[in-house]
């Protein structure tokens, strides 16, 4: 992108340090959107494509949430330490520390969403938009789609994994291929993975910490702290005006959107008949037009 501003930095949230990267001007009249990341336990990278938002003058702020990426990391944390209310906080310090508090947009991916949801259950006066990005309103639906998304792999595959996860195995190469299977069906289409979401999955082998602690060893294996999670009975809280976003593929099954749907006072739904986990990679021009034309609307 040419002649947009680009500025990194580090934002402090008690002893830790959050990275984040600022896509075009703050002081822009549209509304800055800040990209809270999936996982828990993902980097930036793989929804990196949200920052050419900022080619129709939108300021885009990516960050990468503490234990990840290139914000502090803390690989001796444990259950007790890795909590929404944490990630909550530390959102909330990033909107302080850029100024935008009072005014700004936010799109949540996969646990970003429900970070996002969290968020916007609190009524944050300053949140004027919420893009809810193939997430989820309560993790039993997400298992429960899961086991039925998992139906659909070949019977060799469903045994493989089956095999390895009864058997504790899941580090074996036969238990990685066969998650892979599900993967290039449901989370990234696009084969082999663009560069930016390998980076993201390199990035989470080298420190699963806060993945494997609230979600667990796969997508589809949820034995972490937020397998009981649910935001369901708080939705109809929500008063900015959200967009709902999945693919027709997606690990974000219907049942994993429907809450939102039914119980967020404002809302629209888009659905993208060629993606999976990530339309802002597999369908990148046509998601990104329909987020900024949900944002462009409340922008005033």
């Amino acid at each position: 992108m040419t002649n947009v501003n680009i500025r990194e930095g580090f934002a402090p949230f008690g002893a830790y340090q959050t990275w984040f990267r600022v896509t075009g001007d703050l002081a822009s009249p549209k509304l800055p959107l800040v990209i809270a990341h999936g996982g828990p336990g993902c980097t930036h990278d793989y929804v990196d494509s949200f920052k050419h938002l900022a080619a129709n003058g939108r300021a885009v702020i990516h960050y990468d949430q503490i234990g990840n990426g290139r914000s502090t990391h803390l690989r001796d944390k444990g259950a007790d330490f890795w909590t929404v209310q944490f990630f909550l906080g530390e959102l909330d310090n990033l909107l302080d520390h850029l100024g935008i508090a009072s005014r700004y947009a936010l799109l949540g991916q996969s646990w970003g969403g429900m970070l996002g949801s969290e968020h916007a259950v609190l009524r944050p006066k300053g949140l004027k938009a919420l893009i809810l990005a193939n997430s989820l309103a309560a993790m039993p639906l997400w298992i429960a789609g899961a086991a039925k998304l998992r139906e659909g792999l070949p019977s060799d595959v469903r045994a493989t994994l089956e095999r390895h996860e009864a058997a504790g195995t899941i580090t074996h190469p036969d238990y990685v291929a066969a998650t892979r299977v599900f993967y290039d069906r449901h989370v990234c289409r696009i084969n082999p993975w663009p560069e930016e979401v390998a980076r993201t999955f390199a990035a989470i082998e080298d420190d699963p910490t806060v993945y494997h602690t609230m979600n667990g060893p796969t997508e589809f294996h949820v034995v972490g702290t937020m397998k009981d999670w649910s935001v369901i009975d708080r939705l109809h809280q929500i008063e900015a005006p959200t967009l709902v976003i999945r693919g027709a593929y997606d690990e974000a099954t219907p049942e994993c959107v429907a809450p939102f749907r039914q119980r967020i006072p404002r809302v629209e739904y888009a659905e993208f008949a060629n993606s999976s986990h990530m339309p802002h990679v597999e369908e990148q021009a046509a998601c990104l037009a329909r987020c900024e034309a949900f944002l462009s609307a409340h922008d005033g």
